[in-house]
């Protein structure tokens, strides 16, 4: 398991890098959240705080400097009648962890500063200077306090500087920092006081490198937003310049320091030069279709020039600076780390000494990796203690984390995975509720090439689900909208022949029916496996199995059980969760960057749902989807899988159908119904997904829709905000080009195309990720319920195989599923994958309210919240209600992953702003 080897040495590598990782904020989440939202606590539960200030950033960033620094004895400068004296105050966030060479460099910038080498400030106004036709600018002044606060230990510490300009000046519009120290430091914030004006915010969040590596100054915008068009003079320039710089060159090496936004294709997840078994085609192109990736533009591999060399850890890969994970969040990946090492390193010993242990003897093996952990037989354990004496030393002293967290889904119930109520459940509310479809035609047909797959139609007929439809003819129950599906037909057929020639890999093209029941739950009637026919008449190619009536096809239908499930995770992790929430996303971030400004309302609106995204895509690249990492090890489709993930975004992905109501219509789960709340109506009115959804969806909708009119007052102005414009146009053209000729693409014309697209954006990255990636480990960290894997097809009766099943079907479907090694690594990464850090910003949350200086934004954003916390009480009630079947029973899990707030850990809940995992 090199591949899990690699992401806890990274983990821990990522964490412990000071080059990389930017600082935790001062502000901590108490239970919940610092913001300017509010959701009412709960018990039990982690609640929102309002924090609604009416006194100076300066002031309140004062008082987290904790530890008392000598008294600063800078007079402020006497205004002239003709002149202003300002200050401005700024907030540097430093991390709280410091290694001893960061230290001493802190010291030398800090003696350097004392003696002239200190960071300048530059005000620039709104205004033009006639005279010179730029900008009004102050003097540059210096800032005071470096050296005299270099012992404080707090996280926020504020310097400030002096500023006399001319009474005409106007009202500041950026700020430029020159830092002509060694070392690069994070500004939080900039506040300058003393114009009639009155106060001037800047929120940085931003990283300032010192003159050897960057001789400009940055330069950082108040938090007015402005559209292009109505750019002050004196910062239009500026924002001309500041945009430019963040596009880049498009040429050399990135550098860790840099902040350039630009485009690549996917050809660095091989890595030929290691051998043939690495390499791994390239993604994005004609051939293999695929969004573009943040370019790194490294050097080429050896013995291929079109895949780019891979960065291994614990070398960090290239992401612009400000997209670094911050303190608190690799804290939260360093522990996962510690503990992705430790669940892994015994059963890989295990395996190597003792070959018999590599699969599971029973399932009570499986329940004790919960219950004790791996413990060893004593024959096992002198083995060990020979060859590696420390072996009974990381046992004691790391027993707890040995020891894998009890799923909820077993928490309950132990055994309703067992069930077929419970199989058909997890399509409504399970870890992936959004492929479950209404059935239209019988029996179901693929769109595959019959002369190469076969005849098109399914094998499952009339004769074989109609003892299940309570009475109900084929067609009535058609009619009467009882029929649904999960196709995973033409999506894994085309794969087949190569997964199955793989060693340890089994798998079919899945379809599963299912009854709707009058108590608004589903069964499932019957399920068809199905591989590539060996031959015209080739009567293994397909085969149904339909609920069983005695022992043996009990476990064979238990087996075609699995095989679905296996399907379901692996279109789930590669299509559902990967390509649409994280990949197909990326462009839309990058183009943000490269074409709007950080003043235009959109960047600002958008801002908080980009966060760590880039960061969390690079890091998969580097351990998650390439050659031999997680996923081609955890999944059915095995090194096929990135190649899966392109042809569903080739034959699939359309970003029109990607919104909820889209989607659910798409899918057949609702018709359109103008008397509905939400404009639709829910086919199966028990949808915790989709009910659910609705609730954050319609939120996100309303506040999208106020945001936008608040700026766009006709058509016209969105057709006329070239920014606007430019980013969509880039984002569809650069960053999906081997999609961007589709005619399904929106327009973006009117106030309502933006508003509709940004509702889509936000959803994607907030309530549907959240949906498809918190609930892994707690509804899938318990294999037999959801293997991602399959080893074994399902025998026949004239099968070798077939007579073991019978002789002992409980180690037989054991065998089938993932090995010992196999499932602890899945285990881990999972685990860490569902898990939320301390620094997590929740749906409808801020850090503050200095995001922007628009009341009618902030009024606006107010109400967004308030609707967040009525969807979460909401949520709540659904949750206790007995009517509910598909979330409310005994040993049935409550339904909680689009509930918005959610404490650190894995939680099972909690919509995060964006897609920071």
């Amino acid at each position: 398991m090199p591949s899990m080897e690699l992401l806890g040495r990274s983990f821990l590598q990522a964490a412990g890098s000071a080059s990389t990782a930017a600082p935790r904020g001062g502000r901590e989440r108490a239970g919940g959240g610092l913001c300017f939202a509010s959701l009412g606590g709960r018990q039990g539960r982690p609640s929102r705080r309002t924090v609604r200030s009416k006194v100076p950033v300066g002031a309140l960033a004062e008082r987290v400097v904790l530890t008392p620094a000598p008294a600063e004895r800078v007079a402020r400068p006497e205004a002239h009648p003709q002149s202003v004296a300002a200050r401005a105050v700024v907030t540097v966030r430093r991390k709280r962890k410091v290694e001893v060479k960061e230290q001493v460099a802190e010291q030398m910038d800090a003696y350097a500063d004392r003696v002239g080498r200190s960071v300048l400030l530059e005000l620039i106004s709104t205004e033009t200077d006639p005279r010179k036709g730029g900008p009004k600018k102050s003097k540059k002044s210096r800032l005071v306090g470096w050296f005299e606060k270099r012992e404080v230990k707090a996280e926020l510490v504020v310097y400030t500087a002096e500023f006399t300009v001319d009474a005409a000046f106007g009202e500041p519009g950026a700020v430029t920092v020159l830092n002509r120290h060694q070392r690069e430091f994070f500004i939080e914030s900039i506040l300058v006081e003393g114009f009639p004006s009155g106060p001037a915010h800047f929120t940085c969040n931003s990283w300032v490198q010192p003159t050897r590596v960057d001789p400009a100054p940055r330069v950082f915008f108040t938090n007015k937003p402005y559209l292009p068009s109505k750019t002050p003079p004196g910062l239009r320039e500026l924002r001309r310049r500041e945009l430019k710089e963040l596009r880049g060159s498009g040429t050399g090496v990135r550098k860790t320091t840099d902040r350039a936004y630009d485009y690549d294709v996917y050809n660095d997840l091989g890595n030929p030069d290691k051998g043939a078994g690495f390499e791994r085609p390239v993604l994005g192109g004609d051939k293999l279709p695929y969004p573009r990736r943040m370019r790194t533009a490294r050097p080429s591999t050896v013995t291929d020039e079109g895949a780019e060399s891979r960065v291994e850890y614990p070398e960090p890969i290239y992401v612009s600076r400000d997209e670094e994970f911050e303190e608190g969040k690799n804290e939260m990946l360093s522990e996962g780390a510690i503990k992705a090492l430790l669940h892994n390193f015994m059963p890989l010993l295990v395996s190597s000494v003792s070959p018999d242990s590599r699969d599971f003897a029973g399932f009570h093996d499986v329940d004790n990796l919960f219950k004790e952990g791996l413990r060893l037989k004593q024959a096992l354990h002198d083995q060990l203690f020979q060859k590696i004496p420390f072996v009974r030393k990381i046992q004691e002293s790391s027993e707890g984390l040995l020891r894998y967290d009890t799923p909820d889904i077993i928490k309950k119930d132990k055994f309703a995975w067992l069930r077929d109520d419970e199989f058909a459940r997890q399509a409504l509310a399970g870890i992936n509720p959004v492929n479950i479809e209404r059935l239209q035609v019988f029996p179901p047909v693929s769109k595959l090439d019959p002369a190469v797959y076969g005849p098109p139609e399914s094998a499952i007929t009339e004769e074989h689900i109609i003892g299940n439809l309570d009475g109900m003819s084929v067609q009535q129950a058609l009619e009467e909208n009882k029929l649904y599906m999960l196709d995973y037909h033409d999506i894994f057929m085309p794969f087949l022949d190569r997964i199955n020639s793989l060693d340890g890999r089994k798998a079919y093209g899945t379809r599963t029916l299912f009854f709707l029941t009058a108590g608004g739950t589903l069964k499932p009637i019957a399920i068809e496996l199905c591989l590539p026919p060996m031959t015209d008449d080739c009567k293994r190619a397909k085969r149904v199995f339909t609920p069983p009536a005695d022992a043996t096809n009990i476990w064979l239908w238990q087996l075609a059980k699995a095989h679905v499930c296996s399907n379901d995770a692996g279109v789930h992790q590669l299509i559902n969760h990967w390509l649409r929430t994280h990949a197909c996303m990326e462009p839309f971030i990058i183009a943000a960057h490269r074409q709007m400004s950080a003043m235009h309302p959109i960047f600002k609106l958008l801002k908080p749902h980009m966060r760590y995204t880039l960061k969390i895509n690079a890091l998969a690249r580097q351990i998650l989807i390439n050659g031999d990492g997680v996923i081609e090890s955890g999944f059915t489709p095995g090194r096929y899988c990135m190649e899966m993930s392109s042809f569903a975004y080739d034959n699939l992905w359309r970003l029109d159908q990607e919104g909820l109501p889209a989607d659910l219509i798409r899918r057949g789960m609702a018709v359109e119904d103008a008397s509905q709340p939400h404009g639709l109506r829910l086919l199966i009115e028990d949808y915790p997904y989709a009910t659910d959804g609705l609730l954050l969806w319609s939120a996100i909708a309303r506040w999208c829709e106020a945001y936008v009119t608040a700026y766009y007052p006709s058509d016209e102005a969105v057709q006329d905000d070239y920014e606007l414009q430019s980013w969509y146009t880039e984002a569809v053209q650069v960053g999906h080009p081997d999609k961007c000729d589709a005619p399904w693409w929106p327009r973006l014309t009117t106030a309502g195309d933006l508003a509709s697209v940004l509702t889509t954006l936000v959803w994607l990255c907030s309530a549907q990720h959240a949906a498809l990636n918190f609930g892994q480990y707690p509804l899938g960290g318990y294999i037999p319920n959801r293997p991602p894997l399959m080893r074994r097809l399902v025998p026949a009766e004239s099968d070798p195989e077939y007579e073991h099943l019978v002789a002992d079907p409980h180690r037989f479907y054991l065998s089938a599923l993932p090995s010992l090694t196999q499932t602890t690594t899945f285990m881990t990464v999972i685990d860490t994958l569902s898990t939320h850090s301390a620094d997590e910003q929740y749906l409808g949350e801020r850090p503050n309210e200095e995001w922007t200086a628009d009341p009618a934004a902030l009024a606006a954003a107010r109400e967004f919240a308030a609707e967040v916390r009525r969807a979460e009480e909401e949520i709540e009630r659904r949750n206790a209600d007995p009517a509910r079947r598909n979330r409310c029973g005994a040993g049935v899990l409550p339904y909680e992953l689009m509930a918005p707030s959610s404490g650190p850990g894995i939680t099972c809940r909690g919509v995060p702003n964006s897609v920071t995992i």
